[in-house]
């Protein structure tokens, strides 16, 4: 006759722990921090699969880990948002409460399901002024920790992280803040040459508390160029997205020609 199999409760948590950590490792970092007109993401992501999203108005999210996990919980995110403004308000859309509910998803799953979810994710809102921004953390058991300045998840971030505590200040410049963004994602764990990331292995996005309503965009092409290779913070994001050719775009990152440019400035 066999003996029953048994696993303590606190061996079992462990070992989901565990599974989840290094399945999380295995992807490459995000890093989410805070600039002078709201919040910043850069992710090491050269695919067509996106780690950044708009929720709402003045949240986004970020996530590394398994893509059909985190895809599942953000395409919930969004109806939970678009009810609930529509049930209520606009205003009561929060990131705070974005972040609750995801939290008892991934904690439910955490203790009742065999394989636990292997993600991280971070849910942003962008306030009025620095003072009012929020950057809200959650790992795979469903752990919240409200963080302040900046963030990084998935990968080797320790390196990561100990960069931005050493470089990051309030109030930086969008240039300044994703060139540290890159340098930080770029540092190699084990210490050796930091690698050079090109803008088309980023995928860049930030909450621009400037614009009206909607201030999700996407950076990318010859604008995310331009912001890395700036020698001085004084490169920006525009105002407004006004569609015209050969202006910068921000969704596109389209870059003026010099006979394009010519005929805006004629017509």
């Amino acid at each position: 006759m066999s003996m029953p199999f048994y696993v303590s409760p606190e061996q079992l948590m462990k070992d989901k722990a565990d599974y989840a950590r290094k399945g999380i490792a295995r992807g490459r970092s995000v890093v989410v921090l805070q600039f002078d007109r709201g919040i910043a993401f850069v992710a090491e992501n050269p695919q067509s699969l996106r780690k950044i999203s708009e929720i709402y108005d003045r949240i986004a999210f970020a996530a590394v880990g398994m893509y059909y996990e985190f895809e599942n919980l953000r395409v919930a995110g969004i109806r939970y948002a678009d009810l609930r403004g529509y049930s209520y308000d606009r205003s009561d859309v929060t990131a705070r409460g974005l972040a609750n509910a995801y939290a008892q998803t991934l904690g439910t799953v955490f203790t009742q399901e065999p394989k636990p979810y292997e993600i991280e994710l971070c849910v942003a809102e962008v306030g009025h002024s620095a003072e009012h921004d929020q950057i809200y953390r959650l790992t795979y058991d469903g752990s919240v920790s409200d963080q302040h300045g900046f963030v990084v998840m998935g990968g080797q971030n320790a390196v990561a992280e100990e960069h931005l505590r050493g470089h990051w200040q309030p109030g930086m410049p969008l240039a300044d803040a994703l060139r540290l963004a890159v340098a930080a994602l770029g540092l190699d764990p084990a210490g050796g040459e930091p690698r050079t990331l090109a803008p088309t292995q980023l995928e860049v996005a930030v909450l621009d508390r400037n614009r009206p309503r909607r201030t999700f965009r996407r950076i990318a092409g010859g604008l995310l160029a331009d912001l890395l290779n700036a020698e001085s913070a004084t490169v920006h994001a525009p105002e407004v997205d006004d569609g015209v050719p050969g202006h910068h775009d921000i969704l596109t990152g389209e870059r003026p020609s010099p006979d394009t440019a010519e005929g805006d400035a004629q017509g």
